[in-house]
């Protein structure tokens, strides 16, 4: 009887040559795939080195430490450009990353009916594709005015405050314009990274913080969002480096100032509009300089993917 049932069991299919042959045709493709996008970096960031070498020579690193930009003379420094770069995209992180997780938080929870919800969802992420440059149009025509209208005010009020003062006047344009504006370009990759890490939680820990007394409010805060806390990190530094690299919307709003201004409503400049607004009439020296700043910004963000890179490793292993 058992001979029988055996010998009437139903046999795998043995696969043709053709699969095994697709398959690996398969592998090797995305492997192909795989170097030509490590090519591609390295061929750009090869590049970019190889067209600053004639600025590293003059200047050393002591560019990365000058406030000079003066193309008449041939003397060039970044550091203004670096202050501006890292301090735009943090004060857009200030008021996105809140806000961003916050969104996500609600999104991801039972609040509102599922169609409304899903609505939301797709009107937040609608924001990640409108272009850089319609924000800049925005930032000029409607935030610029508010910031000049709000900004005069505050200025007579708190302007012994450095980091308040309106010397040389308000026009709208400068480090918190470029600030605002970022944040809210960064604001959907921070909700919608945030919210898929939320729900793709195991449901058994929301079900285990119910079942030990634990309020809604206790359950987000205590064990939903410290678990999907590596996924919040990377929409951060992911936003972070966005933020860093934004060019046109920056490029409208920021003032393009080459002076360190610690005052958030005077102007200043990033490595990304600085490349925007002076590489098409450079040539010479200048253009090296230029792609030596290019070269300090992609350190900047490679800097700040490797340490997105550490945190979450380290968040997995807790």
């Amino acid at each position: 009887m058992s001979t029988f049932a055996a010998n009437n069991q139903p046999k795998g299919k043995t696969r043709s040559n053709l699969d095994r042959n697709l398959d690996k045709g398969f592998i090797l493709l995305t492997k192909i795939f795989a170097f030509a996008i490590a090519g591609i970096l390295i061929l750009i960031s090869s590049q970019v080195f190889l067209q600053a070498i004639p600025a590293m020579r003059e200047f050393g690193l002591g560019f990365l430490f000058s406030t000079d930009w003066n193309p008449v003379v041939n003397q060039y420094g970044v550091l203004p450009h670096i202050y501006g770069t890292i301090v735009s995209a943090l004060i857009g992180l200030l008021i996105s990353v809140p806000i961003g997780v916050g969104t996500a938080v609600f999104l991801s929870e039972d609040l509102l009916p599922n169609k409304v919800r899903t609505v939301l969802v797709f009107l937040v992420e609608l924001l990640a594709a409108i272009p850089s440059v319609v924000y800049g149009v925005w930032g000029i025509f409607v935030l610029s005015p508010i910031i000049q209208a709000i900004g005069t005010p505050v200025g007579n009020i708190l302007g012994f405050i450095p980091l308040f003062s309106t010397d040389g006047g308000i026009t709208g344009r400068g480090m918190l314009a470029a600030g605002i504006i970022l944040a809210i370009m960064t604001l959907p990759i921070i909700t919608a990274i945030s919210r898929d890490a939320l729900i793709s939680l195991p449901p058994s820990l929301r079900q285990a913080a119910i079942g030990l007394g634990c309020t809604r409010w206790e359950t987000i805060s205590r064990v939903l969002v410290p678990a999907a806390f590596s996924g919040i990190v990377s929409a951060v530094m992911l936003a972070l480096g966005r933020a860093m690299g934004e060019t046109m919307a920056v490029t409208m709003l920021i003032g393009n100032s080459n002076n360190i201004n610690i005052s958030l409503f005077g102007p200043g400049n990033t490595i990304s509009s600085l490349l925007a607004s002076q590489f098409a009439e450079a040539s010479g020296l200048k253009v090296g300089a230029l792609m030596y700043a290019a070269l300090v910004l992609f350190v900047l963000t490679l800097v700040v993917n490797v340490l997105a890179e550490i945190i979450v490793q380290r968040m997995k292993r807790i």
